[in-house]
């Protein structure tokens, strides 16, 4: 995956959330992260363990084909998330 924008992970309260995973726990929280255009967020295959808040800019999801071809699969716009798995490893 790679980004054109800045992105954050944002979660609300322990209270609003009281059965939230470890990996979630506030100390384990990075609140702003900044990626210039092309710099990879994550790559297929990764450990899963974060979401991502866009603030600003766009973040396009891609995989890479065998022949060297980019298969867009999402863009996400400022406001949106993305990172979200159903288990701990990151799929496109």
């Amino acid at each position: 995956m790679h980004a054109y924008t800045a992105s954050r992970i944002s979660l609300p309260s322990r209270s609003a959330l009281p059965n939230r995973p470890e990996a979630f726990e506030p100390a384990l929280l990075q609140p702003l992260g900044f990626y210039p255009a092309g710099a990879e967020i994550y790559a297929q295959g990764e450990k899963a363990g974060a979401f991502y808040q866009v603030e600003f800019g766009a973040v396009r999801v891609y995989r890479l084909l065998a022949d060297g071809r980019r298969q867009i699969s999402a863009f996400h716009l400022a406001g949106e998330t993305f990172g979200f798995e159903a288990d701990t490893t990151h799929h496109f």
